[in-house]
């Protein structure tokens, strides 16, 4: 009988964000998602057990949102505290960035620039030379920018891996297995304007209309599966290691 594929935990924090194209990829390489939708009435487990690896996705709530404002959130930090604490295989996109920064005891505020929004590329940091995630990435791989928080500390001993001219931590590591991006690589064209029609502030701090965002996401499209297909069979290969071992 072949050995079942290993499970990733993927919390959706809000159905604006689901993992779509990063779900797919992650699939192909070979991993079962045992999704769970938070605010489409999906409860969450009290642990990691039976899962080897945790996705954290994005959403509109905010990481300093306190338990009366974002009930949700509170099982995500606790899992999220959990995967620190055990250097579990852990990517976190843009909101569960910021969540996965805190649980690691940096710290996230209102970013001081404004909202940061549409494709655009980030900057790949010297250390990401030398990540098994990174290393092999160009250096400015295209991405979708959609936060108005920002990290602005990592946590102690974390590794910046990439920046954008805006706010400097776009992408890092924390211990070995845990990964950060403050920017969105899962998009669809459609998920944009979705995000762009609902954000008028994000819209107002960028240079283009909701129809212009959802075109520049369309033509990244492809260079952005190029680059971050691959990152996330690498990410898988970090699950599989680790649900080997368990």
């Amino acid at each position: 009988m072949p050995a079942r594929p290993a499970r990733l935990l993927v919390v959706v924090p809000s159905p604006t964000d689901p993992p779509a194209r990063l779900g797919e990829w992650l699939r192909a390489a070979g991993l079962e998602l045992d999704v769970r939708s938070l605010r489409e009435g999906d409860t969450l487990p009290e642990d990691l057990t039976g899962h080897a690896g945790l996705l954290v996705m994005g959403g509109p709530q905010s990481s300093l949102d306190d338990a009366g404002t974002s009930p949700e959130l509170v099982g995500v930090r606790a899992l999220l505290a959990q995967a620190v604490a055990a250097d579990a295989p852990t990517l976190g996109v843009c909101l569960g960035a910021q969540l996965l920064a805190l649980a690691g005891g940096g710290r996230v505020r209102v970013g001081v620039l404004g909202p940061e929004v549409g494709a655009t590329l980030v900057a790949k940091r010297d250390a990401a030379g030398a990540d098994p995630l990174f290393g092999p990435m160009p250096l400015s791989p295209d991405v979708v920018q959609w936060h108005h928080d920002e990290i602005v500390e990592l946590p102690a001993g974390a590794t910046l891996l990439a920046s954008s001219p805006m706010y400097a931590h776009q992408a890092y590591r924390i211990g070995r297995h845990g990964y950060g991006l403050q920017f969105h690589i899962e998009t669809t064209p459609e998920m944009v304007r979705a995000w762009a029609d609902s954000d008028p502030v994000g819209v107002a701090a960028s240079p283009t209309d909701p129809a212009g965002h959802e075109a520049r996401a369309a033509a990244a499209a492809e260079d952005l599966a190029a680059v971050w297909a691959p990152f996330a069979e690498r990410f898988a290969d970090l699950v599989r290691a680790a649900g080997s071992r368990a």
